[in-house]
């Protein structure tokens, strides 16, 4: 009966009908969908914005810096989760008498108390089963912009090196299942048929070397529009250099010695594609001055330098996550990324490239659980 209504009711106009699709018509589909709540929630919801926006007009610049309350507030913004609100739940926690009692026998070597009064399991930071803390930790070692959205098996061995608490592995797993930047950035990933062959593993660090271009990414203002990617092909370890499209021999080659030779020597081999800068003249001369051998992939066939491509999808989902997250240029975190990614877990190598290439991972602000003091 209403589409006869309809019916009846447009005939009487003259008009054409155009289909606008869904995605392009937000505002109608977001006015079609407002929720609708109670009176007396709207209320609520209504009396605590307007006492928010009392507090802020009377709260004036004078006041914000001469009040510490406020700055006080402002440092813990910054690092919400402590060893002092960690050292509180744990002694409300129920388990928190067994394992006090653990940590004060001289059999159980596995379970200590330190000077900040935090019990830890292992050298690790037991974290009780407080939902608000541990989704917290959870979304600092996920989201934050020195971790950069990694995966279940990355996450799940960088924070183990600092937290434990039962089940953390599967609460990880979970978290980022329902991770939406996840969701969105990620792709998919299946076992290849065949055999693999790899290429010779490497001797020492940063002989060996592999390194692909990632173009067509959205001018900077820096003017640039590419990323050189390096990476070692025994620790992982890997450059990221921005770069633009239209860079001459001479440009690369002075990236080339600045940020690679200038930390880390003459590489023995490079394996790349086919690009048509590592095939040039110019290229392979400097390559043959420095004593450095050329592998080239065979066309067609990317699964050659498969290392450096899986990274530069790594890469690309890194920042795909961070812009969705933070908003703003891919460039100005592209140095966190590569911090990211070098200072994370690589299933291959079974530790982080940090780890491997310096002997062991570099501080970020995930580490305010390690302990500062000896072991009382």
């Amino acid at each position: 009966m209403r589409q006869r209504r309809w019916l009846e009711f447009l005939k009487d106009y003259d008009f054409s009908l155009e289909y606008h699709p869904g995605k392009a018509n937000v505002v109608a589909d977001a006015l079609s969908r407002i929720p609708i709540g109670d009176a007396e929630t709207i209320r609520c919801h209504m009396t605590h914005e307007y006492g928010l926006l009392e507090a802020a007009a009377r709260l004036s610049q004078s006041d914000i810096a001469n009040d510490t309350d406020v700055l006080i507030c402002a440092q813990v913004r910054l690092q919400t989760v402590s060893t002092q609100r960690v050292s509180e739940d744990q002694k409300a926690d129920i388990l928190y008498p067994r394992f006090s009692e653990l940590a004060q026998s001289s059999e159980c070597t596995d379970w200590a108390e330190t000077t900040d009064q935090c019990l830890r399991f292992r050298g690790r930071l037991w974290i009780p089963a407080v939902a608000e803390l541990r989704d917290e930790i959870l979304q600092d070692s996920h989201r934050s912009r020195f971790t950069v959205h990694p995966g279940r098996t990355k996450m799940y061995h960088d924070m183990k090196r600092h937290f434990w608490w039962p089940g953390m592995k599967a609460d990880i797993s979970e978290y980022i299942r329902n991770c939406g930047i996840c969701q969105q950035v990620k792709a998919e990933h299946r076992r290849p048929e065949g055999l693999l062959q790899p290429l010779p593993i490497p001797q020492w660090k940063w002989e060996d070397i592999a390194m692909d271009f990632v173009r067509g990414l959205p001018r900077t203002v820096h003017r640039h529009d590419s990323i050189w990617v390096i990476v070692d092909r025994l620790t992982k370890s890997a450059h990221f250099i921005p770069v633009a499209a239209h860079y001459t021999f001479d440009q690369l080659s002075v990236l080339f010695e600045r940020e690679i030779i200038r930390l880390h020597g003459v590489p023995l081999t490079i394996t790349s594609d086919r690009d048509a800068m590592y095939t040039s003249r110019m290229w392979r001369s400097m390559q043959e001055q420095y004593g450095t051998r050329l592998q080239f992939s065979t066309a067609f066939h990317p699964q050659t330098d498969g290392q450096t491509e899986r990274l530069i999808q790594t890469l690309e989902d890194m920042l795909r996550a961070c812009v969705l997250e933070f908003g703003g240029s891919w460039e100005e975190y592209l140095p966190l990324c590569e911090f990211a990614y070098n200072n994370s877990y690589q299933a291959s190598i079974e530790m982080a490239p940090f780890e491997a290439l310096y002997g062991r991972s570099c501080r970020s602000p995930s580490c305010w659980a390690e302990p500062k003091t000896e072991i009382c």
